[in-house]
């Protein structure tokens, strides 16, 4: 009988994302641009309706909970973060802000991917879009000492 554990399914998902994030200044990139991105698509949606902002951290929030409940309420303060400075933005102000996030911080993530070497992980796994932000979070928990 094999007495090893597994590793719970956000280490692996963490571990396989990690592969594609080792050279220093392409986690140093991902720690800012990936969370500029979920801002900016939180702003997009914003321009839908707050209504839409709203269900689409909500829905996000539910995969993390799954995943781990410390990361779960982490991207809760991060979300409700953005989400009150989309809220005190001048309404003109969200899409233009929101799409220049969006182009900068892309354009960030494939200049740290050619200082890589490797394609973004979510050419592989579409879920790896969502584990991004776990990246940058479980970063801040290693650091902080929060264990998720």
């Amino acid at each position: 009988m094999d007495s090893t554990i597994s590793p719970r399914r956000i280490d692996e998902l963490l571990a396989r994302y990690g592969e594609h994030h080792r050279h220093p200044m392409n986690e140093l990139i991902h720690c800012i641009c990936v969370p500029a991105i979920v801002f900016a698509v939180l702003g997009l949606c914003w321009l839908i309706s707050p209504a839409v902002a709203l269900l689409v951290a909500a829905g996000a929030l539910a995969y993390y909970l799954r995943l781990s409940p410390p990361f779960a309420v982490g991207m809760l303060a991060m979300s409700a973060l953005m989400l009150v400075v989309l809220a005190r933005l001048p309404a003109g102000a969200v899409l233009p802000v929101s799409v220049v996030v969006f182009v900068l911080a892309w354009i960030g993530q494939f200049v740290g991917h050619r200082i890589e070497g490797r394609k973004p992980s979510f050419f592989q796994d579409l879920r790896f879009l969502l584990i991004g932000p776990l990246f940058v979070l479980a970063f801040l928990y290693r650091r902080w000492h929060i264990p998720y």
